[in-house]
């Protein structure tokens, strides 16, 4: 099993549809060193107009919003004037030798650069903190990075579901 399984944070489901509704499980498989993890920061890419976290029993979510430049038709034709930006699950306790999922359910949007959205996520532990930021050079492979961010690769969906 390739490094990105076995240690790091990942998305459980790595592809969808864009323009679809898609459940995101970011999976955490360890703490920092023998130190457990007691918050988990997920940015949300650009794009995204709508996200919603599901709670999780003993943590505490703070969502944080930006304002958008501009305004934007988002999902059921609302017009939407902030984002997302932010999930924090904090207040809990992750051992280092147990693994867990943090879930958001989000709108994806039609198209992304590259075809791929970046979901950097900061791990805070009780001793250290891991910044799952690294995002692949052209020619390099995910597989060489020390501290790769989660990604998630749009796939073309000619019925996306628009309301």
């Amino acid at each position: 099993m390739g490094a990105q399984a076995s240690a790091h944070i990942v998305l459980d489901k790595r592809e969808a549809a864009a323009g679809s509704y898609y459940k995101a499980l970011f999976r955490v498989g360890h703490g920092c060193g023998t130190s457990p993890t007691v918050r988990v920061t997920v940015q949300i890419p650009s794009g995204i107009l709508s996200v919603r976290p599901q709670p999780k029993a003993g943590w505490t979510i703070d969502i944080r919003r930006k304002t958008l430049p501009e305004p934007v038709v988002g999902p059921h034709g609302k017009t939407v004037t902030e984002v997302v930006s932010e999930i924090v699950w904090h207040g809990g306790s992750l051992p280092n030798e147990h693994f867990d999922e943090f879930a958001l359910q989000m709108k994806l949007p039609d198209a992304a650069d590259d075809g791929v959205l970046i979901f950097p996520v900061i791990q805070d532990c009780a001793q250290g903190t891991r910044a799952w930021v690294e995002v692949p050079k052209p020619g390099q492979s995910r597989r060489d990075l020390t501290s790769p961010a989660p990604t998630l690769t749009l796939t073309a969906n000619p019925q996306a579901h628009k309301h």
